[in-house]
C-alpha cells in the first residue's frame, strides 16, 4: 500500500498584543468565523486578563475555538488554571487549547521568593496537576514547586487541551510526558522536525498516554507579511519579533537552528528570519506553500502571526493580510 501523505496542518490565527480593552480583538475572531480559519489564539496580557477577555469574546461576538499561548504559570496555582480553563471551555461552548509556560527569571522572581530553580521540574509538576484535574479524578501532588490535595466538582463541557510552550527538547521532553499539545514560536521546520519533535515523542515513551495522542499536537506559531508595494520585510519583520530577537533563550534556539542571530542585533536577526523562511513573506501563494514546509516537519496547527503588519500598519492591514493567506491556503490544501 502507498503510504498516504501526512494531513496538510490546521491553519490557525494569533492576535499578537496585550489589548486594553476585548473589544479590540473582535475582528479577529469575526474573522475566524468568516473563513477557513481553525482557532483564534491570543496571548498572555498583563493588560485586558486574556482569560476574561476570551469570556468576554464568547458572549461578545461569534463563538470560534480559542487557544490561550501561553499564559504564565506564576500567576495562579494549578488549580485555578484547571478551573479558569474548563471554565473557558464552559462559557465559549468550544474546545479551547490552553498553553502554559515558566516566564523569565524577573517576572517569576516578581511574583515569588525567587526564580525557579528547575524550570523544567516546575513546568512537569504544573502541567501534569492541570491536566489530571481537567481528567477528573481527585489529585494528590507534594512537589517542590505547589501542593495539591483536591479535585475539581463533576462538570461536563467541551474538551480542554493542556499544552506547554516549547522552544528547546528539554521542555519538549516534558511536553511529551504531560501535556496534550506542545506549542512552538519561531521554530524552523528543520528544527521541529529534527530536535523538538523526537525530544516530544521520547518524552511520550515511559508515560501512559490517553489514546488519541500518542504524542503532544505540534502548534506552531509563525509571522508572515504579504509582499505589498512600500512594505519592507525586513522591517516588518523586526518590528513583529523586536522582543524576542533580542531575548536570550529565542535566539539560543534560533541559533541552535542555525539561523545567524544575536540578541544584540536585532536588525541582522530579523533580515536572517527573512532570508531563512522563518518569517514567510511573498505572495500569499508564495506563503501557503511555505505552510507546507510544517506539514512534512510534522506540525499539526499552524497559527499564522501578524504582528509585524499590525504593529506597522494597523488592524484593518493585517487582518486583510491573513484573509488572503487563508483563502490561498486553502485553495492549496483544502
Amino acid at each position: 500500500m502507498t503510504p498516504q501523505p501526512a494531513p496538510a496542518p490546521r491553519i490557525s490565527v494569533l492576535f499578537p498584543l496585550q489589548p486594553d480593552h476585548p473589544s479590540l480583538v473582535l475582528p479577529f475572531a469575526e474573522l475566524v468565523a468568516r473563513t477557513d480559519a481553525h482557532r483564534l489564539w491570543l496571548c498572555q496580557s498583563l493588560q485586558a486578563e486574556t482569560h476574561q477577555s476570551i469570556a468576554y469574546l464568547a458572549g461578545a461576538g461569534p463563538r470560534v475555538p480559542f487557544g490561550l499561548s501561553v499564559t504564565l504559570m506564576p500567576l495562579r496555582h494549578p488549580y485555578e488554571a484547571a478551573l479558569q480553563a474548563r471554565s473557558l471551555a464552559l462559557i465559549t461552548g468550544e474546545p479551547i487549547v490552553v498553553g502554559y509556560g515558566t516566564g523569565s527569571p524577573d517576572f517569576v522572581s516578581g511574583l515569588r521568593h525567587g526564580p525557579y530553580p528547575s524550570p523544567l521540574t516546575a513546568a512537569h509538576e504544573y502541567l501534569a496537576s492541570v491536566r489530571a484535574l481537567l481528567n477528573g479524578g481527585p489529585v494528590e501532588h507534594t512537589g517542590a514547586y505547589h501542593q495539591l490535595q483536591a479535585r475539581l466538582p463533576p462538570l461536563d463541557h467541551p474538551p480542554v487541551e493542556v499544552a506547554a510552550g516549547v522552544l528547546r527538547p528539554k521542555m519538549a521532553r516534558v511536553a511529551g510526558a504531560t501535556a496534550d499539545a506542545a506549542i512552538t514560536w519561531l521554530t524552523p521546520p528543520d528544527y521541529i522536525r529534527d530536535t523538538l519533535l523526537p525530544a516530544a515523542e521520547a518524552g511520550t515513551a515511559d508515560h501512559e498516554r490517553i489514546p488519541s495522542y500518542p504524542r503532544p499536537r505540534i502548534v506552531t506559531v509563525v509571522h508572515a507579511a504579504t509582499a505589498r508595494p512600500g512594505r519592507d520585510p525586513n522591517q516588518t519583520a523586526l518590528a513583529g519579533a523586536h522582543a524576542h530577537l533580542t531575548a536570550d533563550h529565542y535566539t539560543d534556539m534560533l541559533r541552535r537552528a542555525g539561523v545567524p542571530v544575536l540578541p544584540s542585533d536585532p536588525e541582522a536577526g530579523a533580515a536572517a528570519l527573512v532570508d531563512r523562511g522563518v518569517f514567510l513573506t511573498g505572495t500569499a501563494g508564495d506563503i501557503a506553500a511555505g505552510l507546507a514546509r510544517y506539514r512534512a516537519a510534522g506540525v499539526d496547527e499552524v497559527v499564522l502571526n501578524p504582528a509585524g503588519v499590525m504593529l506597522t500598519e494597523g488592524v484593518p492591514a493585517a487582518v486583510a493580510d491573513l484573509q488572503e493567506i487563508i483563502s490561498a491556503y486553502h485553495a492549496t490544501h483544502g
